[in-house]
């Protein structure tokens, strides 16, 4: 089908131009797939509102937890492929410290993946870090040490084992007795480490060699102020608490920074285009140009909903669509009244958005730097103009019955 509707077009960017307007961000990346073709990919806007410099289509933006389906999940679907892992064994049995912990030594990885176990939701691991808003110089430097190896900005360096304290405090943090819908991100912090433990490899080039490089996605990178020197990345906040500058090219996230910038609950770095080509790959069940990457029956068990009759919407790690989605209106559904039940995707804290529909074969790529230059930037929400977006291309593209 001819994505050609002038009529398309105008909506789209009217609803971006209002973004921009409405300062939900200063500029701003739209890719759309159909049918395994990409149809659309604009750059909005510009990187920040002075208006210098534009967004280009391929400039990268902090995935924020978009980070969690598009490098903590596929590390630990290989693992579950490799038979390293069973979803319905307890967590205990890959993170040893909570063998000695009663309320967590039973969580299984089926319960913690679609945020039904009853943990924590966050932890500020910034708090640990800051005395009267100045930096512990016995946790962060400002040059770099033999102890202080762990990489978060241009010119802070954070102490090694801080790392400890960040897996202490998880290992400690409370359990709901009630186990219902709760989205935590905390394991995210610990499935890098749990990867190395089982693999032998780091997480970063366990990613890169298994499912990275096998389908070209070199654009998709932790810490790329380091590893992909001259490219161009989109601003994220003005720190005023942590760093005291612009926040660019280094993680957003402060718990992913204090871990060096490398998490599997944020500090991916990307472009619309290697998004677009892992979210297809997901959307055909792990296949990549006729090679399978993924196992597709790991891949069908992530992207299924688990506990529908806990009226938990939740995959494995993946958003899916509210439980009702159909019957919804734009201004309920979530993510868009036209996604069907079986698509998946994941948001993200910066303003990224990421949806696969594998009944529809429609991939959306939204990304945004909507906190620049302040989180308190919530127009993004107010407008609602993801699930607007998203829903112009269902109606535009799917064939109505």
């Amino acid at each position: 089908m001819q994505l050609d509707s002038a009529a398309l077009y105008r909506q789209v960017d009217s609803l971006m131009q209002l973004g921009i307007r409405e300062e939900a961000f200063p500029g701003a990346q739209l890719l759309v797939a159909y049918q395994g073709r990409k149809v659309f990919h604009r750059a909005y806007g510009f990187h920040t509102y002075d208006s210098l410099e534009a967004v280009a289509p391929t400039d990268m933006y902090d995935l924020a937890s978009v980070t969690k389906i598009a490098a903590a999940l596929p590390a630990v679907m290989k693992l579950a492929e490799a038979g390293l892992v069973d979803l319905d064994a307890p967590m205990a049995d890959y993170w040893k410290p909570w063998r000695r912990r009663r309320d967590k030594r039973e969580l299984t990885l089926r319960e913690i993946l679609a945020h039904q176990a009853g943990l924590q939701p966050y932890i500020v691991y910034l708090t640990d870090v800051l005395r009267k808003g100045d930096l512990k110089k016995r946790f962060v430097r400002e040059t770099p040490h033999r102890r202080y190896s762990l990489r978060a900005y241009d010119n802070l360096y954070v102490r090694d084992r801080f790392v400890r304290k960040i897996y202490r405090k998880a290992n400690r943090s409370e359990v709901s007795e009630e186990k219902t819908y709760r989205y935590s991100g905390l394991t995210f912090l610990l499935f890098p480490q749990v990867v190395e433990d089982l693999t032998g490899t780091a997480f970063a080039p366990f990613l890169r060699k298994e499912v990275y490089d096998p389908m070209g996605l070199e654009d998709l990178v932790f810490l790329p102020r380091l590893n992909r020197p001259g490219a161009r990345i989109v601003p994220t906040e003005v720190d005023t608490l942590y760093r005291k500058t612009l926040t660019q090219g280094w993680v957003h996230d402060e718990n992913a920074s204090l871990m060096g910038g490398i998490s599997g609950n944020a500090g991916l770095f990307g472009t619309a285009d290697n998004l677009a080509v892992l979210m297809q790959c997901y959307a055909d069940y792990g296949r990549y140009k006729g090679r399978q990457v993924l196992d597709s029956a790991v891949v069908a068990e992530f992207i299924r909903v688990q506990f529908p009759e806990n009226e938990n919407r939740r995959g494995l790690g993946f958003d899916k669509p509210l439980l009702d989605n159909t019957s919804l209106g734009l201004e309920e559904a979530y993510p868009a009244p036209g996604a069907s039940p079986k698509s998946f995707g994941h948001s993200g804290f910066t303003g990224t958005f990421v949806w696969a529909d594998p009944e529809y074969q429609l991939v959306f790529i939204f990304l945004s730097n909507r906190v620049y230059p302040s989180r308190e930037h919530r127009k993004l929400y107010e407008e609602n103009l993801r699930s607007r977006l998203h829903e112009l291309f269902y109606q535009a593209l799917i064939p109505k019955p």
